[in-house]
């Protein structure tokens, strides 16, 4: 590996990639030599145009970095095949120590490269900057190169040492850099940044190996121009490495991405599943450490290994936040988005990956919304069940709880129809309170019936009038609960509420009736107004509700295995009261009482 120039006064000579014509002389060392001269030209110059293609792809930095860095190389081994070794002008003088001078750059255009993924350290980046400049001064002040055989003044000795120094440095700054980078890579993006290591540490031994050659045609400078070619392989197979390689180097991530996308599209039943089969393959081969997929709408549909607080700025759509420094890229793809947590080596040395990525995004969306849709059916399919069951205890209910009054009515009015003239006054008045009773079960259940189906129909009027909450509440008692209740009313006189009457009355009125009919004594009724809301508390000093009941207890026709057994009922009074709460903007809840018993507490918007 050689650049010379000659001149009949001072002859020049220093190390490169590749020797300018030489007097043939005999013996097959000479052909080798030439030939490995032939090669180092071929594959500098295809690597520059590779550089050359990279870069109008991708027009970033790292990518003009390498292009300056192996273009320095071609230029360095196409002017050591065109200077005359015999010249001996100015201009060819110049002309070679521009040459070297080039030489000098590569290994600084390669830093460059290494340095343009992440921030570097300025005084590093200075003083390297400064070398540089002092090796490129140094080589147009130099008096003179030495040429083969001559004798190698101490100037042009500790100039040469000076500028394998320089080098060295570099290079194995760049190598360094490179290699640690490569660990936790994908497999294809860890073997081109090693290759590129390797390749740039194999440069630096050629060049020391030339150095060491004292005559052009010996067995070192043929060693030394095969390192060369050898670095020139490495480096193109780091830069831009043929897609038949590229295959095989991916092939554990894309077996395990096959895989999954098998597993993905005949198995996966939620998004848990989506997310556990794919989106960890998807990271894995590129390197990254955590991916989200995003809908048109900025939804989050599945997210693998991102916290929660990330999760919430993306639902809000916001940009993608930084994960302790992790390169963010957004990948568009149709109808959303992938967010992608990698390293900043992974969009250059995985450029194909994200372009596969950008389609498993797509399918992996597809995945996802297919899983929506199965979900749906899912609720979709329990609700339509649970209607029927709603639909058969309707029935059910209607025809027993309907029957019974009537029968009863039905009884008594037979029984006055054809006796009434035989019975006295007071057996009379019996039966006409009798069907009194009757009738007003009836009419209290047909009402149930109707508040339902217009709250099901969202047919229900709220509309708010201002009134005094204790004496209404205190009203509402002595209807609900008799006047022997013992009810007591914590309400201030002055506490005004300006919400429906009619909701008002019907939940409150449920809530004091069952405090009393299941509860024990005292029954408390306590209301209060801050926080811009109203909330009115029942609670009474009994068992309370069980605690496997509770989740059931605002359901409808459900009633728990103690209240079918101390009273009658329909169990649709507390789906009623909550359903005419969230009618008026607020709710209904539950909560067991100190130290023992049930509470309701009635929330209502102001």
């Amino acid at each position: 590996m050689r650049v010379a120039t000659r001149r009949e006064r001072a002859k020049v000579r220093a190390p490169s990639y590749s020797s300018h014509a030489v007097r043939p002389k005999p013996g097959d060392m000479h052909e080798l030599v030439e030939a490995v001269d032939y090669l180092n030209l071929v594959a500098f110059l295809a690597l520059s145009l590779a550089a050359a293609v990279q870069w109008w792809k991708r027009r970033d930095r790292a990518s003009f970095w390498a292009l300056l860095a192996f273009a320095a190389i071609a230029v360095v081994v196409v002017l050591g095949r065109f200077i005359s070794e015999d010249s001996e002008t100015l201009a060819t003088d110049i002309l070679t120590r521009f040459d070297i001078a080039v030489l000098l750059l590569f290994p600084y255009l390669l830093y460059r490269f290494t340095t343009a993924f992440n921030p570097r350290d300025r005084r590093v980046d200075a003083g390297l900057t400064v070398l540089s400049v002092i090796m490129i001064t140094w080589t147009f002040a130099l008096p003179d190169f030495p040429a083969s055989g001559e004798p190698r003044p101490a100037s042009f000795i500790a100039y040469l040492v000076g500028f394998l120094l320089h080098w060295t440095l570099l290079s194995v700054i760049s190598s360094v850099r490179l290699w640690r980078a490569g660990r936790g890579q994908p497999t294809l993006a860890k073997r081109r940044m090693r290759l590129l290591a390797s390749a740039s540490a194999l440069l630096t031994a050629a060049l020391f190996v030339a150095a060491l050659a004292s005559e052009e045609d010996s067995p070192l400078a043929a060693a030394g121009g095969l390192l060369a070619f050898v670095s020139s392989i490495g480096f193109y197979l780091g830069l831009a490495p043929p897609q038949l390689i590229r295959l095989l180097w991916r092939r554990p991530e894309q077996r395990r991405l096959q895989e999954a996308i098998q597993g993905l599209m005949t198995i996966a039943k939620s998004r848990a599943e989506v997310v556990e089969r794919v989106l960890a393959p998807m990271a894995d081969i590129v390197g990254a450490r955590a991916v989200a997929i995003r809908d048109s709408a900025g939804v989050v549909l599945g997210a693998y290994n991102v916290p929660e607080g990330t999760v919430k700025t993306l639902q809000e759509g916001g940009p993608p936040p930084s994960l302790d420094g992790e390169h963010v890229l957004e990948l568009d793809m149709p109808d959303g988005s992938l967010v992608v947590w990698t390293t900043p080596y992974a969009p250059f040395f995985g450029d194909e990956e994200f372009q596969l990525l950008r389609t498993l995004g797509a399918l992996t969306a597809v995945a996802l919304d297919r899983v929506r849709l199965f979900e749906q059916e899912q609720v979709a399919r329990l609700a339509l069940e649970q209607a029927d069951e709603l639909k058969t205890n309707f029935v059910a209910l209607a025809a027993h709880e309907l029957r019974t009054p009537l029968a009863a009515i039905h009884g008594f009015v037979q029984t006055l129809n054809r006796l009434g003239e035989r019975l006295d006054e007071t057996r009379q008045g019996e039966l006409l309170q009798a069907l009194e009773r009757q009738t007003e079960r009836m009419s209290a259940l047909v009402e149930q019936l109707l508040d339902l189906s217009r709250l099901d129909a969202e047919a229900v009027d709220i509309v708010p009038a201002r009134f005094r909450v204790a004496a209404r509440v205190d009203e509402l008692t002595r209807i609900s609960a008799g006047a022997e209740a013992k009810v007591d009313i914590d309400i201030p006189a002055e506490l005004e509420l300006e919400a429906d009457p009619t909701a008002f009355d019907r939940i409150v009125g449920n809530l004091i009736t069952n405090a009393v009919r299941y509860g024990e004594p005292p029954v408390v009724v306590r209301a209060q107004q801050n926080d811009r809301h109203f909330r009115l508390i029942v609670e009474d000093h009994g068992h309370g509700v069980p605690i496997e009941f509770v989740p059931e207890l605002f359901e409808r026709f459900r009633r728990s295995p103690g209240s079918r057994e101390r009273t009658q009922g329909t169990g649709l009074g507390l789906a009623i009261a909550r359903s005419f709460a969230r009618a008026h903007g607020g709710d209904l809840l539950y909560e067991d009482a100190a130290p023992h018993g049930a509470r309701f507490q009635l929330v209502l918007p102001t």
